[in-house]
């Protein structure tokens, strides 16, 4: 079990929270802390409610009941421009905007900035070293268009990366790209947590075998795991059916497909 005081303070933490779309409940008395030295792996079933659980915890969405503390600084405790680093799922992502890779990555210093204020120097060293630091100075003209799903991934991590958040959300981060952006985004996500918190949504935990310290299980209801370690029980109990396992020296992947009805 990861000690409390190894993860250090708790920057976000829900009480007992409750939310739904319509009449349907879709997380129900979650409650969940994430610290300042924690890689968070957030797995369950399709429909189940992890990405619900992000948008709640971005105050993207407000909770029918219970609390949602931030402890980030800015007004109401929602925190500062670019507090958050936020990855969506890329697939509704418009390809044919006309916008090059550079132009993706510096979207992300807007946050700072007054409206009609013109980027700086300073602006434009940060989005050169998340280039670099993501093998995408090459590309840095290359209209999106012609990016790999790889590519484009990479390019919304740096994004959500140049303000200098204080914790970072993904969804999906993995899903559909190639072995090389895998090994580029897992390599650069550990150098990351050596700074700022991770909260990773993921079908898959294998990629992360070396980077997961905790993880919670959501299935409408929430599992918490501190020590990372994941075993068929626990997934039985969130998937509501057997799960099969592999352990080949590395934390288990979830290989059965479950239907639990399309929940969101």
């Amino acid at each position: 079990m990861t000690d409390a005081k190894e993860r250090g303070e708790v920057l976000i933490e829900l009480e007992d929270v409750t939310f739904g779309y319509g009449r349907e409940v879709v997380l129900d008395g979650v409650s969940l802390s994430i610290s300042e030295r924690d890689f968070l792996a957030v797995i369950g079933p399709n429909g189940g409610g992890k990405t619900t659980l992000l948008r709640v915890v971005l105050g993207l969405v407000a909770p029918w009941s219970g609390r949602v503390r931030r402890r980030l600084g800015g007004r109401h405790g929602a925190g500062p421009p670019g507090a958050f680093g936020y990855v969506p799922q890329f697939a509704g992502f418009d390809r044919t905007f006309p916008l090059r890779v550079r132009d993706v990555v510096r979207m992300g210093r807007l946050g700072g900035r007054g409206l009609g204020r013109r980027f700086a120097a300073a602006d434009d060293r940060a989005v050169d070293d998340m280039l670099g630091r993501f093998r995408l100075a090459a590309l840095a003209e290359t209209p999106i268009g012609e990016l790999s799903g790889g590519q484009l991934q990479r390019a919304l991590i740096a994004r959500a990366l140049v303000s200098g958040p204080r914790i970072l959300f993904l969804d999906e981060p993995l899903a559909s790209i190639d072995s090389v952006s895998r090994e580029i985004l897992t390599r650069t996500l550990e150098e990351l947590h050596r700074q700022i918190p991770i909260v990773v949504v993921t079908h898959d935990l294998t990629p992360f075998a070396r980077l997961v310290e905790q993880v919670a299980c959501v299935n409408r209801r929430l599992h918490y795991h501190p020590s990372g370690e994941v075993t068929g029980e626990m997934l039985e109990s969130v998937y509501g059916c057997p799960v099969e396992l592999i352990a080949h020296g590395v934390p288990h992947r979830v290989l059965a497909s479950h239907d639990h009805g399309g929940r969101r």
